[in-house]
């Protein structure tokens, strides 16, 4: 079978590796779609991500799907959960499996991904899907569950005015979940003129480019005055950090998703203690896959506009060159084709 590898930074090898064979608890899957994600890039870039290096040639991708291809579920459609809790520490047991110490996901640190062929993965961490998404809309359900866990966190109520700093694809799934959470205005803000466009489009109420801060004003105008009850970091970087502090209202809360290039983040202390802003950082999520399934399901939330690009993985490199040149929004590989 093709296998894409990382072997350094931007040193990408499709190889021809042996089947993996399924053992015990696991099952056969042929992957129909794997998005490449931000984290992917850390990687792809720099051969590390925050305090995990590169230490052997790693299959990248974890925003997958694909057709279990073993088993009495042979055929069947699936969402491949990338995590793999131990589920018997203390945080298992608590219910936060994804802040077990011992989890391994897919496409980091010695676990490879879903940019290839075939895997053999624990049935458990299979998710049946219904027939009518796609294998693109299966593989946008990571992300979007990503988002999920990070507005669980914020706790939105209806009602509440919300920002969203950073509107990548994780970032345009925030801000269709804040709609649907009852938020009355969402702002947002982006280096780039197509992603605006984009969350307008996702319901974004006002958006404006980044300018080195001068956009902030704007927003608040926006909120009347108010700033955010919630802000979103979306974008790993500690400009939209400071942009989500400043536009926060007092007593607010301030979500950190976004992942940055060099393992640290940094704000204005003094802003965030005198408004008393609670701040959370997300990490990836957690249980969510039966309500992201609901919520695109349902037609609540829009999966596909996230998808600008599909290609066979044989296009790898013209997929790993539009997505670090941040070209659309989502792209995606087909690894089984």
């Amino acid at each position: 079978m093709k296998s894409l590898r990382l072997y350094g930074p931007g040193d990408l090898r499709l190889v021809d590796e042996a089947q993996p064979e399924p053992g015990s608890g696991c099952e056969l899957v042929r992957v129909t779609a794997t998005g490449i994600c931000g984290s992917d890039l850390h990687w792809y870039a720099e051969s590390a991500i925050g305090d995990a290096v590169l230490t052997r040639p790693l299959v990248l991708g974890h925003e997958a799907g694909g057709v279990i291809e073993s088993g009495p579920r042979r055929g069947r459609r699936v969402a491949i959960d990338p995590a793999i809790p131990c589920e018997s520490c203390d945080q298992c047991h608590a219910g936060r499996g994804h802040l077990c110490p011992k989890i391994k996901f897919a496409g980091h640190g010695s676990t490879d991904g879903t940019l290839r062929e075939f895997v053999a993965w624990p049935a458990r961490c299979l998710v049946p899907v219904p027939d009518q998404l796609s294998a693109a809309d299966i593989a946008m359900l990571e992300p979007l569950g990503v988002a999920l866990h990070a507005v669980r966190l914020a706790e939105i109520r209806p009602g509440s005015r919300v920002g969203v700093f950073g509107c990548g694809p994780i970032g345009q799934f925030l801000i269709q979940l804040a709609r649907v959470s009852g938020a009355t205005a969402i702002v947002a803000t982006d280096v780039l003129p197509h992603r605006l466009a984009a969350a307008r489009a996702a319901g974004a109420t006002a958006t404006a480019l980044v300018a080195g801060g001068a956009e902030r004003g704007e927003l608040m105008e926006a909120t009347g005055g108010h700033g955010v009850d919630v802000a979103f970091e979306a974008a790993g970087e500690d400009d939209a950090l400071d942009s989500s502090i400043a536009l926060a209202t007092p007593a607010g809360t301030v979500v950190v998703v976004g992942i940055p290039s060099h393992d640290r983040t940094s704000f204005t202390a003094s802003t965030a203690r005198r408004k008393g802003l609670t701040i959370k950082l997300s990490r990836r999520m957690n249980r969510v896959y039966p309500d992201v399934i609901r919520l695109v399901e349902s037609g609540q939330v829009d999966v596909r506009t996230a998808v600008t690009a599909s290609l066979p993985l044989s296009g790898f490199k013209a997929a790993f060159g539009a997505a670090a040149a941040r070209e659309g929004l989502k792209v995606i590989l087909r690894p089984s084709e």
